[in-house]
Protein backbone atom coordinates (compact mmCIF):
# COMPACT_ATOMS: atom_id res chain seq x y z
CA UNK A 1 0.00 0.00 0.00
CA UNK A 2 1.56 3.58 -1.04
CA UNK A 3 1.83 6.13 1.68
CA UNK A 4 -0.53 8.28 0.26
CA UNK A 5 -3.58 5.40 0.58
CA UNK A 6 -2.13 5.13 4.14
CA UNK A 7 -3.12 8.73 5.28
CA UNK A 8 -6.07 8.42 3.37
CA UNK A 9 -7.15 5.70 4.79
CA UNK A 10 -6.55 6.90 7.93
CA UNK A 11 -8.27 10.22 7.21
CA UNK A 12 -11.14 8.40 6.40
CA UNK A 13 -11.30 6.72 9.64
CA UNK A 14 -11.00 9.53 11.56
CA UNK A 15 -14.20 11.03 9.18
CA UNK A 16 -16.35 8.00 10.13
CA UNK A 17 -15.24 7.82 13.92
CA UNK A 18 -13.81 4.63 15.42
CA UNK A 19 -13.66 2.72 18.82
CA UNK A 20 -10.73 2.47 20.56
CA UNK A 21 -9.68 -0.18 23.22
CA UNK A 22 -7.93 1.30 26.25
CA UNK A 23 -5.88 -1.31 28.88
CA UNK A 24 -4.86 0.05 32.67
CA UNK A 25 -2.89 -2.34 34.55
CA UNK A 26 -1.80 -1.53 38.07
CA UNK A 27 1.03 -3.45 39.35
CA UNK A 28 2.10 -3.95 43.09
CA UNK A 29 4.50 -6.10 45.62
CA UNK A 30 3.26 -8.99 46.47
CA UNK A 31 5.25 -11.82 48.50
CA UNK A 32 8.24 -9.79 47.52
CA UNK A 33 7.51 -10.16 43.95
CA UNK A 34 5.64 -7.26 41.19
CA UNK A 35 2.26 -8.69 40.49
CA UNK A 36 -0.30 -7.69 38.48
CA UNK A 37 -3.18 -5.54 40.85
CA UNK A 38 -5.70 -4.36 38.82
CA UNK A 39 -6.45 -4.32 35.17
CA UNK A 40 -9.12 -2.99 33.67
CA UNK A 41 -10.14 -2.59 29.88
CA UNK A 42 -12.28 0.66 28.74
CA UNK A 43 -13.72 1.28 25.24
CA UNK A 44 -14.06 4.77 24.11
CA UNK A 45 -16.03 5.83 20.56
CA UNK A 46 -14.26 8.57 19.07
CA UNK A 47 -16.73 10.36 17.29
CA UNK A 48 -16.66 11.48 13.35
CA UNK A 49 -14.64 14.45 12.68
CA UNK A 50 -16.12 16.88 10.36
CA UNK A 51 -12.49 18.63 9.42
CA UNK A 52 -11.47 15.37 8.31
CA UNK A 53 -15.39 14.81 6.16
CA UNK A 54 -14.17 18.29 4.61
CA UNK A 55 -10.57 17.20 3.61
CA UNK A 56 -11.87 13.82 2.08
CA UNK A 57 -14.46 15.86 0.36
CA UNK A 58 -12.24 18.56 -1.26
CA UNK A 59 -10.37 15.81 -3.44
CA UNK A 60 -13.75 14.69 -5.00
CA UNK A 61 -16.42 16.14 -6.98
CA UNK A 62 -19.57 14.38 -5.14
CA UNK A 63 -21.63 17.13 -7.20
CA UNK A 64 -20.94 15.63 -10.36
CA UNK A 65 -21.72 11.91 -9.34
CA UNK A 66 -25.28 10.18 -10.07
CA UNK A 67 -27.41 8.39 -7.37
CA UNK A 68 -25.71 5.01 -8.60
CA UNK A 69 -22.07 6.34 -8.32
CA UNK A 70 -23.10 7.73 -4.83
CA UNK A 71 -24.11 4.51 -3.36
CA UNK A 72 -21.09 2.64 -4.61
CA UNK A 73 -18.67 5.07 -3.31
CA UNK A 74 -21.06 4.69 0.54
CA UNK A 75 -20.60 0.96 -0.05
CA UNK A 76 -17.13 1.58 -0.65
CA UNK A 77 -16.41 3.74 2.31
CA UNK A 78 -18.38 1.00 4.53
CA UNK A 79 -16.53 -2.00 3.37
CA UNK A 80 -13.12 -0.02 4.28
CA UNK A 81 -14.34 0.60 8.04
CA UNK A 82 -15.38 -2.73 8.11
CA UNK A 83 -11.66 -3.36 7.44
CA UNK A 84 -10.32 -0.64 9.72
CA UNK A 85 -12.26 -2.52 12.73
CA UNK A 86 -11.57 -5.84 11.77
CA UNK A 87 -7.51 -4.86 11.91
CA UNK A 88 -7.54 -2.69 14.96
Amino acid sequence: MQEEDKVRDAVLKVALGFRVEEVTEEYGMEDGEMRLMKRRETHKDIPPDLKAVRLLLEGTDYASFTDEQLEAEKEKLLRQLEREKENA
